[in-house]
């Protein structure tokens, strides 16, 4: 067995069926099939059914607060530029509450691989409307149907200039694990949005239902290289929906260009200069 699908201990207290075990799944698989040791990569989660995923993976992990995912994962990544740091986030924790610091994660294209478990609806607080509802969704917060657009991450993404966009169906791990492991391998910033059925609280984004819609992008001889045409795609919704690699380009990232860090050895490895014992005195005489 793989040391990253090695069991933590930890009871799955996740709705069965859920989609999260999906992404679950597919994670495992793709850092197993690149031969990934569970000490090179750090997971960091938010708020939702989302975040007990770092309980469930064989690795470092932090769960955060409430939307603060992406500069959390930033911090982490610029002291120690060789782990693969991924962060995990539900649709209300990245695009509402953490809508402020996704465009800013995205212009400075941080190595950081974003994964949005997008099951377009609060989950754990029993199913109210989240940014990603549809117009008209009836919830435990909307009885009369949602009146606001729903945010379209894929078009947000590309617009704001991001390497990386992707989407995936949680009920295909297989391909979801391929998509993971392209985001992985890609040097900057990665967005994959999942579909990720909540079974209990939407009987409308269902399995059957994306199933019914979804179609593979690099099945149709789709250029993401093109912004052009990744961002009509973005807008494609309802009875067909793409999945795959929208828009990938290369481009320097953040810790390329911080003369700080750029050439030097990772701030990890260097000495603290004065002992936090030190740092606490001259603060507390200060004070004084």
């Amino acid at each position: 067995m793989s040391m990253i699908a090695r069991d933590t201990g930890q009871v799955i207290t996740w709705c069965p069926g859920c989609g999260n075990f999906g992404i679950l799944t597919a994670f495992q698989r793709a850092v197993r099939e690149l031969g990934i040791p569970p000490w090179k990569i750090v997971v960091v989660t938010g708020i939702g059914c989302h975040g007990k995923i770092c309980n469930y993976i064989y690795a470092n992990s932090l769960h955060t607060i409430h939307g603060r995912v992406p500069p959390i994962a930033t911090a982490i990544k610029l002291v120690n530029p060789e782990l693969l740091v991924v962060g995990f986030a539900g649709d209300g924790d990245a695009y509402g509450i953490g809508m402020g610091h996704l465009p800013h994660i995205i212009r400075r294209n941080v190595d950081v691989k974003l994964i949005v478990h997008n099951n377009r609806l609060y989950g754990l607080t029993t199913g109210q409307a989240s940014p990603t509802s549809d117009k008209g969704q009836k919830t435990r917060s909307t009885p009369y149907g949602v009146v606001e657009e729903p945010v379209n991450p894929i078009a947000m993404a590309i617009s704001l200039g991001a390497s990386f966009v992707a989407r995936g169906f949680a009920g295909d791990p297989g391909h979801l694990a391929w998509l993971f492991k392209e985001a992985f391998k890609h040097k900057g910033f990665a967005l994959i949005d999942v579909f990720q059925p909540c079974i209990t609280f939407d009987k409308i984004h269902t399995y059957q239902y994306y199933r019914q819609r979804v179609y593979k992008l690099e099945e149709t001889g789709h250029d993401p290289s093109n912004r052009e045409e990744a961002l009509r795609k973005a807008y494609e919704c309802c009875d067909r929906i793409p999945i795959g690699i929208f828009y990938r380009v290369e481009k320097p990232t953040l810790e390329e260009q911080l003369p700080e860090i750029k050439d030097k050895p990772p701030m990890v490895d260097r000495p603290l200069g004065s002992s936090i014992r030190d740092l606490l005195a001259k603060y507390h005489s200060l004070a004084e």
